[in-house]
């Protein structure tokens, strides 16, 4: 395997741990909403949409890859 093959595989890699990574915020928004800290709550929600931004970017730098 050659070195871009390697870091395009990198890059799906770090997209799905990212993925986990949004998901548990999107959770943990949810859940420190229902306790009545919206501050949190909005924070963790920005947290959720600044790691699927990044998912794009991981799926721009696989395209140039090939």
């Amino acid at each position: 395997m050659d070195e871009l093959e390697k870091l395009k595989r990198l890059l799906h890699h770090w997209m799905e741990h990212n993925n986990e990574h949004a998901e548990a915020y999107r959770d943990w928004a949810k859940k420190t909403s229902s306790l009545g800290n919206r501050e949190i709550s909005e924070i963790l929600d920005l947290l959720y949409y600044e790691a699927k931004r990044l998912n794009r970017l991981f799926e721009k730098a696989m395209k140039k890859i090939g």
